[in-house]
């Protein structure tokens, strides 16, 4: 299973992506889009998955979380969604990753809709990724938590558990 994941991680398109986010967000003083950030969003969506008992396999939640936001830096750079630009750099890592056809759609779908409020509810990957997400974000401790334009619905006040 972990087979996977690295294969993700040491991909020569995912690591050039990983570097085009932190060049773009070099002086964003607001959350980042980096390794740090997929990896707690993948640690809290296993979590949720297994607390809610749905099953769905640690590595197609990781996948998804690994790489949900590795399109952030061409939304900076040709104002294109994040979330659309995931899917598309999504694909190829995942093939190399040795996912399914079927795995790859289930993962694409899910990056495509975790922004998607409407999917926060469902006991899905979508959901899951949905809430990962959201969840993994420190608003409590950020310097410019004031200054962030997120609602203040949307900002994680403290820690959910």
């Amino acid at each position: 299973m972990n087979k996977r994941i690295n294969l993700i991680i040491s991909n020569e398109k995912y690591q050039e992506y990983l570097k085009k986010n932190a060049e773009y967000e070099d002086k964003r003083g607001f959350c980042t889009h980096d390794l740090d950030h997929f990896l707690d969003t993948a640690r809290i969506g296993y979590i949720l998955n297994l607390e809610k008992g749905l099953g769905i396999p640690k590595d197609i939640i990781y996948g998804a979380a690994l790489l949900h936001d590795i399109g952030k830096w061409k939304q900076y750079k040709d104002n294109i969604s994040h979330e659309i630009a995931s899917v598309s750099l999504s694909g190829e890592i995942l093939e190399k990753a040795e996912y399914s056809s079927d795995e790859i759609t289930k993962i694409q779908t899910a990056i495509l809709s975790h922004r998607d409020s409407a999917v926060e509810e469902e006991d899905t990957l979508a959901g899951i990724l949905f809430v990962a997400d959201k969840l993994s974000r420190k608003c409590f401790e950020c310097v410019m938590e004031k200054e962030c334009d997120w609602s203040e619905a949307r900002k994680n006040k403290q820690i959910t558990y």
